[in-house]
């Protein structure tokens, strides 16, 4: 019998292909840069020889501190034409969380974008690297100790820029990626390239496709960019959300295609420039990621359009569910409380405490069985083991299913508020806190008492002119759940606080509280 030699195609070298195919197109925008096809394309080949000339090989995982940079993407698909895993750390977390990371996924290889250059020296001398190599703006260095460490932009720059084959197999890790670190330790979770390969988002893969990518690169923007330049779209990188900065994007490139979190849709609403922005070329406006306010939802599908599309999904289960442009009607608000139904090639299931399925409108636990399940956590079986049984992901998320297949979401497991008389579900209250004129947005969850046990708090963000005071949004929520359900307490606050990823951080706002 021969061995199968067949070689393996993975994501990375479809995209590269996508990049052949018009060489001139526009791939990348980012400030004054404007990178062809071609560009990139030679960029990511000549980066990876750059990488192999430092010893990288195959299987040793890679870790990027990086912004929304084009260096950061090639370098991303460099790494995966090595076939090595990617690490993409969120920004914002601590140097003592960044250290944990980097020690848990054995990285032997940190990348930096010359801004993070102070943390990345200090990440050297709490882990064990092998090299630190920024993009860009670096002079070489004798290791990984010293203040600066080789340019693999100019590493890169002396490289040949010709095609080459990608050494990814198929059960490889392609990517780790962590959880946010707001409710604990970071998991580290894996996916390999086999998944990635399968895996498309045909949504972003339209002709003429120009999306904004204004989140960060290592969370699901990261994902919406790779699907883009699959498709020969184009990709225009901002460093960071600024709500002005992201309507003039949309305006002056003529944006098609946006990811937003439901707190910074918000933060774009309440500009003052939206109403004069002209945002019509707009075709698809995915949001996710946490709880949104169909109060707030209607109101962006009367700005910007039938255009709005959730996505609901997790890094361990990959995508779930999603509610499309057309189940975004304001004329029934009870489908924009739900996050859709599910997609095509998943399974979901709300099971009981003992793993009992139930039927359509019970609440229990959502469980997903698909192709895009994570291999597991990093080298954490008993974590894994606990998470996924017999095929299906234990989500931890608690909702149930209508007779017409629509997920609702209502709260997470760890962070349901269990009080006196049963369970308060945190999304619940927030709907009705936000459905007040005078709130633009909430946060809800629990602070233990002198006696450990859990109060319901919330914080609020009043809309502009507002004066909304406590006693009146109590009766409000008493008039609406019940007295179960009224806070024990309410803050107003000029916005919250968000933790990296663009969520509301509630591990900051509890902590702010307990001082």
């Amino acid at each position: 019998m021969h061995a199968n030699t067949e070689h393996f195609h993975s994501h990375v070298e479809g995209i590269l292909d996508a990049l052949d195919k018009d060489p001139g197109h526009e791939a990348l925008v980012h400030g004054d840069r404007r990178l062809s096809a071609g560009d990139l394309r030679g960029l990511v080949y000549a980066t990876a020889r750059a990488l192999r000339s430092q010893g990288v090989e195959r299987g040793q995982t890679i870790t990027l501190l990086s912004g929304n940079l084009p260096e950061t993407i090639a370098a991303r698909y460099a790494a995966g034409l090595l076939g090595c895993p990617v690490n993409h750390l969120y920004a914002g977390l601590s140097a003592d969380v960044h250290a944990d990371i980097l020690r848990d996924v054995e990285t032997r290889v940190l990348l930096v974008d010359p801004a993070h250059r102070e943390r990345a020296v200090d990440l050297a001398r709490r882990a064990p690297l092998d090299r630190v190599l920024f993009l860009g703006g670096a002079a070489d260095a004798a290791g990984p100790g010293a203040d600066t460490g080789p340019d693999l932009s100019a590493l890169a720059a002396r490289e040949s820029r010709a095609a080459m084959a990608g050494a990814a197999r198929p059960q490889d890790v392609c990517t780790i990626r962590h959880t946010g670190g707001t409710t604990g330790h970071p998991k580290a979770i894996c996916t390999t390239f086999e998944q990635l390969a399968s895996s498309r988002a045909d949504r972003y893969e339209e002709g003429g496709t120009r999306a904004l990518v204004c989140t960060t690169l290592a969370h699901a923007a990261g994902l919406m960019a790779d699907a883009v330049l699959h498709g020969g779209g184009t990709v225009v990188l901002l460093d960071g959300f600024e709500p002005g900065a992201v309507l003039a994007a949309v305006e002056r490139e003529r944006i098609t295609h946006m990811f937003l979190l439901p707190p910074l849709l918000y933060q774009l609403m309440d500009h003052p420039a939206v109403d004069r922005t002209d945002t019509s070329s707009l075709r698809l406006l995915t949001y996710g990621g946490c709880a949104s306010s169909p109060t707030r939802l209607a109101a962006a599908v009367r700005r910007f359009g039938p255009v709005l599309y959730q996505f609901y999904g997790q890094n361990e289960a990959g995508g779930i569910s999603v509610l499309t442009p057309e189940d975004h009607d304001p004329r029934r608000p009870e489908l924009l409380r739900t996050a859709g139904r599910a997609m095509e090639g998943v399974e979901v299931s709300v099971r009981d405490p003992d793993g009992h399925h139930l039927a359509p409108g019970a609440h229990g636990e959502i469980c997903v069985r698909s192709p895009h399940v994570m291999k597991g956590y990093w080298k954490q079986p008993e974590l894994t083991a606990e998470v996924l049984r017999d095929g299906w992901l234990h989500t931890g998320d608690i909702g149930f299913v209508d007779a017409d297949g629509y997920v609702t979401i209502v709260d997470r497991l760890k962070d349901m508020i269990v009080v006196v008389g049963g369970h308060v579900y945190t999304v619940e209250l927030e709907d009705v806190l936000n459905s007040h004129p005078q709130v633009a947005q909430s946060a809800v969850f629990a602070v233990p008492d002198a006696n450990l046990v859990e109060r319901v708090h919330a914080v609020v963000v009043r809309a502009p002119g507002g004066d909304v005071g406590e006693e009146e949004l109590r009766a409000v929520v008493r008039e609406r759940k019940g007295a179960m359900y009224e806070p024990a307490g309410i803050d107003f606050v000029d916005a919250l606080p968000l933790t990296d990823a663009g969520k509301p951080d509630k591990k900051l706002l509890r902590s702010r509280l307990r001082r």
